[in-house]
């Protein structure tokens, strides 16, 4: 399963891990996903979206 958002494509941030030593490797940010039931062109269904998209109010969520 895919750590990417259904709706807007949001995905990983890769960056790195610094040490107190100053030692680099490399490390990613995950997004929020939450999976969420979504009324889409009027049936549900069940999407994995981020939480910007949930507070952004894209998306219409069944009861």
């Amino acid at each position: 399963m895919a750590k990417r958002c259904d709706l807007c494509g949001r995905g990983p941030r890769y960056g790195n891990r610094i040490s107190h030593a100053h030692n680099v490797t490399r490390r990613r940010w995950l997004i929020n996903l939450q999976r969420v039931r979504v009324r889409v062109g009027g049936t549900q269904k069940r999407l994995q979206v981020c939480t910007a998209c949930i507070r952004s109010g894209r998306v219409q969520k069944v009861a």
